[in-house]
């Protein structure tokens, strides 16, 4: 079984690997992977099926505050690109600095601030344009499906620090200055070495508590562990209608001619990108085409 699609789980999101119908696993200290000691990360790979759909579940990760290098933290994604994944949905457990997405609910990620002070691409002239970090089609078919089912999901920007203390209400009130609407402690790094392999990324924010400042409580990782394994049971539902959607990458020739030829066939044209040195756009699978080169 092969699978292009993988799934990473943030703190006290381990629970979403438990619909999996697990056919391989991989233990993080057999593939190389430092293994994390914070609770709530298992540290495993899982490939197995959901929704008559095979993907990859990142049960876990490591974090920089445990010691580790930013080439460290980023080795499971490296590791699942040559595995075939060329999509990554991120997870993380996050704390809410926006006013109007209170704890317990989710953020989709529409941007980031890389606040760690590294790159995973540290070491050489690796210059690379992060417009788009999180794939906009994508964004945009994730948050038809929540509508469709009836869960609330927030949009926001997420802030990634080093950690592992929590931030103070000064430095919470810099980040919200910044544009931040989330601040956690690991997933910039990932999306930034999964966009520098060529991959479609998408985030996801468990909000689980009030950022520092914004409730008289002080901050804990039991809070943290507790409401994510409160707020998995609709994440499952969001990712189970999420993976009902199939999709295709359709490559066109490089004329406008045939790319009109192909409009007036009637797909429904989601969002216009680089693959690789070809251009393509997303679009629902099931559309015939004589340029349908690939499933995704």
């Amino acid at each position: 079984m092969k699978s292009d699609l993988a799934i990473v789980l943030g703190s006290g999101l381990g629970r979403l690997a438990e619909r999996l119908e697990v056919e391989r696993v991989d233990d993080f200290g057999d593939i190389g992977l430092p293994v994390s000691k914070v609770s709530g990360h298992a540290g495993r790979m899982l490939l197995g099926k959901r929704m008559g759909q095979s993907l990859w579940v990142m049960q876990g990760r490591v974090h920089l505050y445990e010691g580790h290098s930013a080439q460290a933290v980023t080795h499971g994604v490296r590791w699942l690109y040559e595995q075939g994944v060329r999509r990554f949905i991120l997870t993380n457990a996050a704390g809410t600095l926006h006013p109007d997405h209170p704890p317990g609910s989710w953020m989709m990620l529409s941007d980031h601030l890389n606040l760690t002070g590294t790159s995973p691409l540290e070491g050489g002239a690796n210059f690379f344009d992060m417009s788009d970090v999180y794939t906009r089609a994508w964004r945009d078919v994730a948050r038809e499906r929540a509508a469709e089912i009836g869960m609330p999901l927030h949009e926001g920007v997420y802030a990634g620090l080093r950690g592992p203390q929590y931030e103070t209400p000064a430095e919470i009130r810099m980040l919200r200055h910044c544009g931040a609407d989330a601040v956690g402690m690991s997933t910039v790094l990932e999306a930034i070495q999964a966009r520098a392999l060529g991959c479609q990324v998408l985030g996801f924010s468990c909000l689980t508590n009030w950022a520092a400042g914004m409730a008289p409580a002080e901050l804990a990782h039991a809070e943290v562990m507790e409401t994510g394994l409160a707020a998995a049971a609709p994440m499952l539902d969001f990712l189970d209608a999420l993976l009902e959607v199939r999709w295709c990458i359709v490559f066109f020739p490089t004329s406008q001619k045939h790319r009109w030829r192909y409009r007036d066939v009637g797909v429904r044209v989601q969002h216009w990108f680089v693959y690789g040195c070809e251009l393509c756009l997303l679009a629902p699978r099931g559309r015939k085409s004589p340029w349908h080169r690939r499933h995704v």
